[in-house]
Formats: structure tokens, sequence, C-alpha cells
């Protein structure tokens, strides 16, 4: 009788559990001390985020739930051996998300990467470590990573002072028409210093290496297919140069993965009979070092059903850290691709909807961090910190133009983040890209430390159809881009048809290029129909606004300042209106006013505020104020002292209301650009002082060399 009492408690105490589960949710735990034949519970935890996604998958087939489906993981670092996939199979719904998250107080990492082995000791300035799998199997890495810091594969220049070829001639082929040709050889001439990496390499370490190129806008990536030491020449063979865009003798290189460069602290090199070196930093030490190699190229892939229109959705990850992927450049090379815009992600979605990332982290990959591609909507990136990047940061969109409205990306926010350190294998690389999408909101992120532009907006080049329109990119902190290495960039920069994209409250500056095009906001290929308003622009290379060409685009109530080369420019003389330009302030103790034909285009200037300190009787290109009144330029624009409270220490408040209100000029608070929240957030957003003094040397060396 007494034992038929005890299991009837179990039993209503069992049911009693059961019933508190759905009501307050089902949990699912993660420990890197769990087991995936578990059963997910708190005392028996799972292993992976695989087994814990089939485990939720087991709870909605049971019944429908009402509350969320939560899979936390405890503290601790867990290695993937490839990437968590999602389907529809795995959507939650508005009252039962599936949320992935780390346990409270904790930031767990799920890492593609491969520890390896100790070093051991060559001499005081070199370690080495061989590695079986290399010597036996024939695996190759590019990419690795010391004590959680990316360490440099060994290249020939190790500051930031790159080389110029000194000539290019190319041979085509195969033609395939008349903007690419299918293959080409082109013979390069080296300066004479590269006799010394080059010289005495046999042809398999020739064929190993690896020479990049910096012209313009973009990267071409090459293996060697010969060397010539006689004219110190080497020859690449890949598809036929653009002709926008080829390789010249204006264009920077490096070259890499060669054992004679390995001459700098941080560098490494694999052999292919297995060996790898590394030449330690200093203070660095054998005992309490740590390799790891990123052997998973992406670390979360969400996929819906396209073909039965099924999206993968309610899913949010939170407080997690992803990293460690990797990139492997195809035998043939890498062709030039404006933006990187082709490199894969850590994390890809496709058909998704109310998919988020909230408070997480994506670190030291070899391509870019997120990728919102193709019929995504209604996602969010929110306070996370990506950094340490191969490629971008997070790009939203398809790279072609959907053929069904109801498969373009829209509705994505990307908001408080830090994207800081990107490009580190492809320069070329943009923090932010939109392609082919609408209705989306970058808003109050910190973008700094990337070699191309911080944002991109739009993917169809001039005035054809575009369905990039509505997007807002808005309070955002972008800064020290470019690094003096390529050209033709901006803070912001958009192209084609965008009605109702609006750029505002943004602080941009030191934006700054190697030869031309280091702008603050950049309307380049046909922009059209775009605000930027409330912007603050200044210490950008080329000037602080640029339109190439583009249609009734509207820049009102901007501060543009101490810009170097100049305060304003415009390209393309065209027919119609290319912009209006009113109720801005423009100030200026370098350079020049406007440049390129800024007095040509069809623009309306007016209520503007100029000044130079240097002098009144500032030019209007070749005008002086009273001819350009008399052109009917800048009717009702002043010549006036905006009283900027602090120029030099960068603090733009102004102190002259009179000017204002004259103007039409209403003040903004350009202190609110950048991500909020607690004060260990904003900290970390803070750009390394090391770096900005890293900075202000390119920029200093390099307007020495062009004086």
């Amino acid at each position: 009788m007494m034992n038929h009492f005890f299991r009837r408690i179990r039993l209503i105490l069992a049911i009693l559990l059961i019933i508190r589960g759905f009501s307050f949710g089902q949990q699912i735990f993660v420990s890197t001390t769990g087991n995936d034949r578990n059963t997910g519970t708190f005392q028996k935890p799972l292993a992976t985020l695989t087994a814990a996604r089939d485990k939720a998958r087991l709870f909605r087939k049971r019944s429908a739930l009402k509350t969320p489906v939560e899979v936390i993981v405890k503290k601790g670092e867990y290695r993937m051996k490839g990437p968590l996939m999602l389907t529809a199979d795995d959507s939650g719904t508005p009252e039962s998300p599936l949320i992935f998250k780390g346990e409270a107080g904790s930031m767990p990492v799920f890492s593609g990467g491969k520890t390896l082995g100790k070093f051991e000791k060559v001499n005081e300035g070199l370690w080495k470590m061989d590695i079986a799998e290399v010597s036996d199997y024939g695996w190759y890495f590019e990419q690795l990573f010391i004590n959680g810091k990316r360490a440099q594969r060994a290249q020939a220049v190790n500051d930031l002072f790159i080389k110029q070829v000194l000539s290019v001639k190319e041979t085509v082929v195969l033609i395939d028409s008349s903007f690419s040709h299918d293959f080409a050889v082109q013979k390069v001439t080296l300066p004479i210093e590269s006799t010394k990496w080059l010289n005495g390499l046999s042809k398999a370490e020739l064929e190993d290496a690896v020479i990049t190129f910096y012209h313009n806008w973009d990267n071409t990536r090459r293996r060697i297919s010969a060397y010539s030491a006689k004219d110190t020449a080497i020859y690449v063979t890949g598809q036929g140069q653009k002709p926008w865009n080829g390789i010249n003798s204006n264009s920077l290189y490096n070259l890499e993965n060669i054992k004679s460069a390995l001459d700098a602290p941080g560098e490494w090199f694999l052999e292919r009979p297995g060996t790898l070196y590394y030449k330690p930093l200093p203070g660095e030490t054998i005992e309490q070092t740590k390799a790891v190699v990123p052997v998973c190229e992406q670390l979360i892939v969400i996929t819906g059903d396209e073909k039965q229109d099924r999206r993968v959705s309610n899913i949010r990850f939170e407080n997690l850290s992803f990293q460690m992927t990797k990139y492997q450049m195809p035998r043939s090379g890498e062709e030039p691709a404006q933006g990187a815009h082709h490199i894969g992600t850590a994390v890809v979605l496709d058909n998704t909807d109310q998919v988020s990332f909230v408070n997480c982290e994506i670190a030291h990959t070899g391509g870019g961090a997120i990728w919102y591609r193709k019929a995504c909507t209604n996602g969010r990136v929110e306070r996370c910190f990506l950094h340490d990047l191969g490629a971008s940061g997070v790009k939203v969109g398809e790279l072609s133009q959907p053929l069904r409205n109801e498969d373009l990306t829209r509705f994505i926010t990307v908001d408080n983040n830090i994207m800081s350190g990107g490009g580190m294998v492809f320069p070329c690389a943009v923090a932010v890209m939109i392609f082919n999408a609408s209705d989306n909101e970058i808003t109050h992120n910190e973008i700094n430390n990337y070699q191309y532009s911080g944002i991109s907006v739009g993917w169809t080049w001039g005035y054809s159809a575009s369905p990039a329109k509505r997007n807002k990119i808005a309070f955002n902190h972008i800064h020290h881009l470019g690094w003096g290495v390529l050209s033709d960039m901006g803070g912001v920069y958009t192209l084609g048809v965008s009605e109702g994209t609006v750029v505002n409250n943004n602080v941009i500056h030191h934006i700054y290029s190697f030869d031309y095009g280091g702008w603050g906001l950049y309307t380049d290929e046909g922009s059209t129909g775009i605000l930027m308003e409330n912007n603050l622009v200044y210490n950008c290379r080329s000037s602080g606004f640029h339109q190439h060409y583009g249609k009734e685009n509207i820049i009102r109530n901007n501060i543009f300042a101490n810009n170097i080369n100049a305060q304003l420019q415009a390209t393309r003389i065209e027919k119609h209106r290319s912009f209006s330009f009113t109720n801005n302030i423009i100030y200026f103790n370098t350079g020049d006013l406007l440049s390129n034909g800024w007095d040509e285009v069809n623009i309306l200037t007016d209520q503007n505020c100029y000044w130079d300190p240097r002098s009144t009787a500032i030019k209007f290109k070749k005008q002086s104020w009273a001819a350009w009144h008399s052109s009917g330029k800048d009717v009702h624009s002043v010549i006036a002292d905006p009283g900027f409270r602090n120029v030099k220490a960068f603090d733009f408040t102004l102190t002259n209301p009179q000017l204002m209100q004259q103007i039409g000029f209403k003040p903004f608070d350009y202190s609110l650009a950048g991500v909020y929240g607690s004060a260990g957030w904003k900290a970390k957003a803070r750009l390394d002082p090391a770096l900005e003094r890293v900075f202000d040397e390119v920029v200093t060396v390099r307007e020495k060399d062009r004086k």
C-alpha cells in the first residue's frame, strides 16, 4: 500500500515537472562535458549544437509549443567539425522561438579551429613544429592564430608602405569578350629589391608563393607561374585584366608565403614537407603558446525550403562567440571583385524570417562574418562584436536581382555593433554591404580599421532599375579607413537608383586612400534619390563629399571640415540636376574648397556657410565670391566663421546661433553617433590609440611624399 502511494506521488511530481516545463519553456543544455547520447537536461547535457537542434525538433513534433525552446550553452570552448545546419524544420513561432544562448554571465566559444601541438626552439628568434597531417596527407593552411591573435604568413614588406610594380605587359591567349578575357598571361616587372625574396626558389616554392596586387578599389591575388631574375619579372596567369581597373605602374603589391620573407616577429611559414616555422613576438614562450588553425569554412548555415516556400523563422542566437573559419585560395588565384563581394561568411542565411543575433561575437575568420543573402526578412544583428575578419562584417541581399519580388531581402536591422579590423585577407572588403535589398537599417555601429569603404549601399550601376531602395544609414561612427593602401573609397558609398535611401547623423573621419578617392560621403554610378543630412565629415583625404554622377540627390545640413585636398567634389557633368547642396557648413584650413567639376555640374547650391581662417578671399575654383554669386550660385550663402568650439580637438560644437539662423542650419548632436549602452561597451568600441598614431604616421609620410 505504501509503495503504491509513493508511486502515485512520483507520477504526480513527474506530471508537474512536465507542466512546468511547458509553462516556462523547454530547456536543452549543452556542456563541454556533455554527450550527444544524453537527454539534454541540466544534469545530463549534450555536447553539440547539432544534437540540441535535433532535440528541439523532437519537442515540436510532440506538441504545439506556447513558450520558447531554449538551448542553454554552459561556459567553455567547443570545437566544431562542421557548421550548424538549420532548416525550416527548426523554425520556431512568435510564441515559441528557438533560442541558442550562453548561460547567464558567460560567452561560450564555438571554434572551427584545430589546436596544434607544441613548438620547439630552433634558436632565440625561431620556433618550429612538425605536423604529420601536412607531410602524410597533404593538409595545407593559409591562416594561423597564436594565442588568439592572427599571425602573419611570411610576407616581403612588413610595414604599411607597400611597393609599386614597375610595369605590366599582358598577352591574351583566349578571348572571351571585349570586357573579359578567358585566359591571359601578365608579365609584371618588380623593383630590384624583390630579387632577395625570389632568387633561388624552386619551381614548387615559386608556385606556392602568392602575390597580391592593390589596384584602385580592387585586389588581385595570383600564384607565380615563372620568375625571370634577369629582368626581375614574374609571370602570372588568369583572366585578362579589366579595362576599367587593371594592374599598372601605379599599383601596389606584396609577396607572401616565401620562406626567405620570414624575417619579422609574428610571422610564420609552412613547408610542404610538414614543418611549421614561427618567429615569436617579444614575451612569448613556448610553454604558454597556443597555436590554432581554422579548418571550417562556415559555422552556421541557415537555409529555408525555397521550392515549398518554407522559411526558417523565429530563431535567435544570444551571448555566443563564433570563431575561427578558414579561407583557401583556389589554385587559379582570386580575380578582382569590388568589395570582395563574392567571398563567403562564417554565418550565411537564405530564405529566413525573424532570425537574429544578439550580443554575439564573430572573430578570426578567413572570410566575412554574416550574410543575410536570399529572401531574408526581419533579421537583426544587434550589439555584436565583429572583429579580426578576413573580409566583410555584414552583407545584406543577393548579388543578382531576384526574379520574384517576394525573394528580395528586406527589413534587416544592423544596430549597435562594433566592426573593427576587417579585410585581413581581402583588403578591398567593406564593413557593411547592401546589395539588391531594400528597407534595411544600418544604425549606431562603430566601424573602423578597414582598408576600404565603411558602408556600401546598392548593386546596380547607372540608371537601370534597382530594388535597393529606402535603406537607412544613420548614427554610425565610421573612421580610420583606407590606410593609404587602396583608392576610390567612401565612408558611406552608394550606387544606383535608390529612392528613399537616407544617410543621416553619421560621423565620418580619417578616410585615407593611396591615390585618388578618400571621400567621406560618396554618391557614385547613378546614385539617385538619396538624402544625406546631419552628417559630420572631417579629415578625409580627397574631400568630404563627392558625387561621381547621379540624379536628384539632396545634400543638406551637414558639416564638412578640414578635409585634406578639397572639401567638395563633383565629376560628371549631366543635363539633369545632379543634386542640391543647401544649409551646409564648410570649414577648411587645408587644401581647396572645390575640386573637379563642381563649378560646372547642374546643381542647386544655396544657404551654405563657407569659412577658411587663412583668408576671407575664398576661391570657388577660379572664381571669386562675387563672380560665383553672379553666376547664380550660393545667392543666400555666407562667408563667416561658424564658431566651432575647438577644431584642433575635433570639437565641432557650434557657438554662433545667429549664423545658424541666417543659413537655416539645424543643430544636431553628433555625439549620438556610434554604439550606445554600458560604459564598457562604449569603451570596447574605441580604436586603440596606438593604431591611431600609426594611421597618422601613414598620412604624414604619404602627404610628405606627394609634395
